[in-house]
């Protein structure tokens, strides 16, 4: 499970709106460290916020651990990502097989990468509204308490 700290900002029904607390890199970022806490001050300057489920009815204020499920980022990113990119090449080389004349290949392998980009696109979406969105969908695990 991946889990993070956040604060519940708003509460909707059964979603809350949380603001996680930022972690601005390791404890080497204190000057002398790789420097990737610098870099997310800079890309990442105003607090964010993200809609969770609320299982545990927790309210404004709280201090939660949100969780979300294991592999769901790497399944997240495989649909958005990797399925549209494996049919943009696939795309490409189809594109680029059947074409007689070599000066007319580099037109019909862009046509055909951008057709297999577009068919990626629209298969990732077609999946994941196909699946529960509590696959991909982070929720609120338990209260925050130190320990």
């Amino acid at each position: 499970m991946l889990e993070t700290r956040a604060i519940i900002v708003q509460v909707e029904g059964q979603y809350a709106l949380v603001q996680a607390n930022q972690a601005n890199g390791c404890e080497q970022c204190n000057g002398k460290g790789c420097g990737t806490g610098k870099l997310s001050q800079l890309f990442c300057s105003k607090p964010r916020q993200f809609q969770v489920d609320n299982p545990i009815n927790a309210s404004v204020g709280d201090e939660v651990v949100i969780s979300v499920a294991e592999g769901a980022v790497l399944r997240g990113i495989g649909l958005v990502y990797l399925l549209p990119l494996l049919l943009l090449v696939m795309g490409a080389m189809l594109g680029s097989i059947g074409v007689e004349q070599p000066e007319q290949r580099d037109g019909y392998a862009a046509a055909g990468a951008l057709f297999g980009l577009a068919v990626g696109f629209v298969i990732a979406k077609w999946i994941s509204s196909r699946q529960a969105r509590s696959h991909f969908q982070p929720y609120i695990a338990r209260p925050w308490r130190e320990e």
